[in-house]
C-alpha cells in the first residue's frame, strides 16, 4: 500500500536510506499516520493485513494516547504495546485482507479494539523464559486491566482496557 511508504520513509527515499529515528521523526510519521488513515477515537480505521500496518497502528495510538488525551509516558508506552500485538495477532493468524482499529476513553479507562473477520479466538499460552514467540496474549493479559473477545456475527472484536487518570 502506497501510502505506509510515505510514514516509514522520508519522501523520496528507499528503504535503505531511511531517516534515523528521533523523537521529533516518530512524532511526525504518528501525525502524518493520523491524516492518511484517520482517527481511531472518531470511528473504526481500516488497516492492511500487513506486517507493516502494526507500525501504523502504533502510530495511531501513540498520536492519540499522548496529544489528544495527554496521558502518561508510561501508560501509552504500555498501550502503545499492547496495541502492536493485538494487531500483530490479527495479521498473523486470522487471514484477513483488512483488520480495523478503534480506540475509546470513558471516565477513568481507556479502551482500544481490534476487529477482525476471523471467529477463531484467541488463546493465551502459558510462557516459558526461552520461549521466542507467543508471548502477545501474556502481555495484554499482564499489563492491561482488563481484556477479552466480542464475537460478531462476521469476525470478533479483540480488547484490552486501562486504568487511566
Amino acid at each position: 500500500m502506497a501510502g505506509l511508504e510515505g510514514i516509514d520513509q522520508p519522501r523520496g527515499q528507499g528503504r535503505a536510506t531511511a531517516a534515523r529515528w528521533t523523537p521529533a521523526v516518530e512524532d511526525e510519521r504518528a501525525l502524518k499516520a493520523l491524516d492518511l488513515f484517520g482517527d481511531p477515537t472518531e470511528a473504526e480505521v481500516p488497516l492492511p493485513s500487513l506486517p507493516e500496518s502494526a507500525a501504523t497502528a502504533r502510530r495511531l495510538a501513540q498520536v492519540v494516547l499522548l496529544r489528544h488525551w495527554g496521558l502518561t509516558p508510561k501508560l501509552t508506552e504500555d498501550a502503545v504495546l499492547l496495541v502492536s500485538e493485538l494487531v500483530g495477532n490479527a495479521v498473523r493468524h486470522t487471514g484477513a485482507r483488512v483488520f480495523g482499529l478503534r480506540m475509546h476513553r470513558r471516565r477513568g479507562r481507556i479502551r482500544v479494539e481490534v476487529r477482525d473477520p476471523s471467529r477463531g479466538l484467541p488463546c493465551l499460552m502459558p510462557v516459558q523464559d526461552l520461549d521466542v514467540s507467543g508471548r502477545g496474549l501474556f502481555l495484554v493479559d499482564t499489563l492491561a486491566d482488563r481484556w477479552g473477545v466480542d464475537l460478531l456475527p462476521l469476525g470478533k472484536t479483540t480488547w484490552f482496557e486501562m486504568r487511566a487518570p
